[in-house]
């Protein structure tokens, strides 16, 4: 592709007015993607794109390669119950050779709490239900450079209002994995066979732990930063606590413990499985004797899942600010915080405190990106050169749509380095994983995407 700009260079040109884009209203109107309905989510090493609408009740797949061509549009079976989609994430698979449509899937949140996974060519990997109430985000982590002394595995994180739920990555791999073996076993029946039909019970339940996030009021975006140190009181103990940030109306930022027990005692436990498992032998037994017909089976939705423990640890409020959207950085010890109020705050998540303020950002969005600032190494030669880790510096990128411009920052209190013009109607998006090989390191980029022109273009790591 040749280049945009000194530093922008295009990656694809998605056709706005394709079929596919179409079904999420792209093309009809200047600007569509300012559309909050509109939620766009770029696949790991932004081969792909998924949008999806809320208002359509459509989410739309598409290959950046082919220019936007010979995308799948999937339009969910969800009643009323189901609700509209809110939220939409890549989830990374493990393959044996890593590469083709089997190593990743499409995470699809809706606004009643259900959680569905799709393949890159629509088939329903799984469903089931989280929490009755609307997913506000869906964020998948990797946990390979994670600070905290022990960074865990691979997670997906469910917010909803005033809760956040976390999905570990190897329950993930091990059901969605099966899920595409049995897809492909299907492969000969009918391939237009309505699967978004499939009630919840015929999917294996991936467990998840539960937990509420409100002792300071209801949040509008929230994370799990890492793992973190057990109460003083518990130092032997097992279990694990994570710590999550909250950001919303009442306190601008949050801080929590959580806990993985549930705050049930084993032999609790093993009575309620005992009385279950009591109640259902009397009933095989009743029918038995009674010779009852069996009633037909009524589909309900399963109760939702008890909450595990949650300890508060510190929230600021500053009252009439909000705050709107958080953002972490790779290792999860920085966070960016947008508030009402066109802030900017920086948080370290492991003290707790906040090292930076920007101001004059109404409605902007942030991502991190590592950006290349050793111009000697970059230059010094001539030959193609591996850079690793310890070549790049992270940076915040801040798209500032009032102002028309992305800037970035180096961290933590680092100058401005670049500032670049965009165009209306674009949004800054950002791959779910990286998916760096052994031989050579990938950097965190940083992509814009024009929703009026189609234009998919990533920002240089090369400054200057």
């Amino acid at each position: 592709m040749a280049p945009r700009g000194h530093h922008l260079t295009e990656v694809a040109l998605l056709a706005s007015a394709s079929p596919d884009l179409a079904a999420v209203d792209a093309g009809e109107r200047e600007g569509w993607l300012d559309d909050p309905t509109v939620l766009p989510s770029l696949g790991p090493r932004a081969r792909a794109l998924a949008v999806a609408s809320a208002t359509r009740s459509v989410l739309v797949i598409v290959p950046v390669a082919g220019g936007g061509g010979g995308g799948v549009t999937v339009k969910p079976a969800v009643g009323p119950e189901e609700g509209q989609i809110s939220a939409v994430e890549w989830v990374p698979l493990t393959t044996e050779d890593g590469e083709g449509e089997e190593g990743v899937a499409v995470a699809v949140g809706t606004d009643t709490g259900w959680l569905l996974f799709y393949s890159l060519a629509g088939d329903l990997l799984h469903k089931q239900s989280i929490y009755p109430s609307k997913i506000l985000k869906l964020n998948f982590r990797e946990r390979k450079e994670n600070a905290w002394e022990d960074s865990g595995s691979d997670e997906l994180s469910v917010v909803f209002p005033g809760v956040i739920a976390r999905f570990d990555g190897a329950d993930l791999q091990n059901i969605l994995q099966k899920s595409f073996q049995d897809v492909k076993s299907r492969l000969w029946k009918d391939k237009f066979e309505e699967e978004d039909t499939a009630d919840e019970g015929s999917f294996r339940r991936i467990p998840f732990q539960i937990w509420n996030v409100s002792k300071f009021g209801s949040c509008a975006d929230a994370a799990i930063v890492g793992l973190m140190p057990p109460p003083l009181l518990e130092l032997q103990s097992s279990q694990r606590h994570y710590c999550a940030i909250t950001v919303g109306e009442d306190a601008v930022v949050s801080a929590y413990r959580l806990s993985e027990d549930r705050s049930r005692s084993i032999v609790g436990a093993i009575l309620s499985r005992g009385v279950a498992a009591t109640f259902s032998t009397i009933s095989s037994l009743s029918k038995i004797l009674w010779r009852s017909e069996p009633s037909p089976p009524k589909k309900s939705r399963p109760k939702p899942q008890s909450f595990a423990k949650t300890s508060p640890l510190t929230c600021l409020k500053d009252s009439p600010r909000k705050g709107e959207r958080l953002t972490l950085s790779p290792s999860g010890t920085l966070a960016a915080i947008t508030d009402s109020l066109g802030r900017i705050l920086l948080l370290d998540t492991h003290a707790l405190v906040a090292v930076r303020l920007w101001k004059g950002y109404r409605d902007a969005s942030c991502l991190f990106v590592e950006m290349l600032l050793n111009k000697d190494k970059a230059s010094s030669s001539t030959m193609h050169m591996e850079y690793t880790k310890s070549d790049y510096c992270l940076c915040l990128a801040i798209h500032a749509p009032r102002k028309g411009i992305i800037e970035v920052w180096k961290m933590r209190t680092g100058s401005r380095l670049l500032t670049i013009p965009c165009p209306k109607g674009s949004r800054i998006l950002q791959p779910s994983a990286r998916l760096s090989s052994s031989f050579s390191y990938a950097p965190l980029e940083v992509y814009l995407f024009n929703g009026d022109s189609g234009q998919l273009s990533v920002l240089n790591s090369h400054v200057g």
